[in-house]
């Protein structure tokens, strides 16, 4: 890279910088007239997980700067309120005011909770942001979420899962039978036998939910 362009990126890399700090200084000018707010954050996650877990802290910290400090959400592991798979249950019943977990957690209750994060055979993750933001996919699946009582947004994705390990190696389907395997993903197969129940990667998005 010649010397020149090289100030000429630097600087324009700086004056993004200062762009961000100084949008971020005008947002917290406009807050002192707004009130105070503390949240309850349930999440399906143990803080063990700090990719899952730590980006419910992420964004518990994140509103709590760009409100200087007016908005202040506490996230809470999975079992500290409510147990991993009951969040959805919590925020709709108004016991915490935000939760961050999966919707195909969720498939019992309704399967089109599946869609929300992943389906056999489905989108990756750039796929499913696609579809979410661009494709009509916040909208089509709005009506499911005030059934609830609740908001979707979006927060944090995994990516891409393992398919599985196994003990010893799987040449076909047909090896996949009588074995015993734990994903919260099969469930979305309903009525897949074990021998016919093919693994595979999956994107897994988590979610903020808050009470509508």
């Amino acid at each position: 890279m010649k010397r020149r362009e090289f100030l000429k990126n630097a600087g324009l890399g700086a004056a993004a910088g200062a762009a961000g700090a100084l949008a971020l200084k005008e947002a917290i000018a406009q807050t002192p007239g707004l009130p105070s707010l503390q949240w309850r954050l349930a999440a399906s996650w143990p803080k063990s997980l700090d990719t899952l877990f730590g980006g419910a802290e992420l964004v518990a910290k994140r509103v709590a700067e760009i409100t200087d400090g007016k908005f202040q959400i506490r996230a809470f592991a999975a079992g500290e309120i409510v147990p991993a798979l009951q969040v959805l249950d919590a925020v709709q019943a108004g016991t915490v005011e935000l939760g961050h977990t999966a919707t195909y957690y969720y498939f019992g209750k309704d399967p089109t909770f599946a869609l929300g994060t992943a389906v056999c055979f489905g989108m990756n993750t750039r796929q499913q942001n696609a579809w979410w933001y661009f494709g009509g996919g916040s909208e089509a699946m709005a009506p499911l979420f005030k059934e609830y009582g609740c908001v979707a947004l979006l927060s944090g994705n995994t990516g891409c899962q393992m398919g599985g390990w196994f003990r010893k190696e799987i040449k076909s389907v047909a090896d996949l039978a009588g074995s015993a395997r734990r994903s919260n993903r099969s469930r979305i197969s309903r009525g897949s036998s074990s021998a016919s129940a093919a693994w595979r990667a999956w994107c897994s998005r988590s979610w903020a939910w808050c009470r509508n």
